[in-house]
């Protein structure tokens, strides 16, 4: 036996978002019935609105409601700063760190042959344009340490040689807090090639 049709396409809805399996699908259906009829409807407008209201900035492809992001507006903000992300999330966590003022760039993807991602996915013709409009000097790689990370991070290194402008990425290595007996031999590995002078 089936649960009534919309309720199933409910748990099918659920069933859709990464890491929610069948079961977990179920209960989020089930708790979405049982809120109150107040947090329904909103619940309702927020995924219209996301989808009716929400689109990518122009210029650094964030989440916006308007042409460009809040980010791009604000022009009390170092531009001769750029932090390349592969996500718009990945901008709310830097932000939440309040430790970085410049500007961002997101490339929705890294290059990966594999998954059909080539570097003309990543539209980094706009990314090189923003460098000379913003006279940018320093450009920061910040996506994940993967294979597809560092040839991103590589290409967009290559691209940008002519351009005057440094290229970094984040520091990796081991967390503080951490044993090194757990510590994957990758992680020590770019901990030990991002070691830093004591004296």
């Amino acid at each position: 036996m089936q649960y009534p049709e919309p309720i199933q396409n409910l748990i099918e809805c659920f069933k859709k978002y990464p890491s929610i399996g069948a079961k977990s699908a179920e209960r989020y259906a089930l708790a979405t019935l049982s809120l109150d009829k107040e947090i329904q409807d909103l619940l309702i407008k927020s995924i219209g609105d996301c989808s009716t209201k929400i689109t990518y900035c122009e210029k650094c492809n964030n989440f916006t409601e308007e042409k460009l992001c809040k980010i791009c507006k604000d022009k009390s903000r170092d531009s001769n700063l750029l932090c390349i992300v592969e996500d718009p999330r990945n901008i709310i966590q830097i932000e939440s760190s309040n430790i970085y003022n410049g500007y961002y760039y997101v490339l929705k993807g890294l290059i990966s042959p594999l998954d059909g991602i080539e570097p003309s996915d990543l539209k980094l013709e706009q990314l090189v344009k923003i460098i000379k409009e913003n006279k940018t000097k320093e450009v920061i790689m910040a996506v994940k340490p993967s294979i597809e990370g560092e040839t991103t991070s590589l290409y967009i290194s290559k691209l940008l040689e002519k351009e005057n402008v440094t290229v970094s990425k984040l520091a990796q290595g081991v967390p503080i807090g951490a044993e090194i007996d757990y510590v994957d031999s990758l992680t020590l590995e770019l901990a030990l090639e991002n070691r830093q002078k004591l004296n």
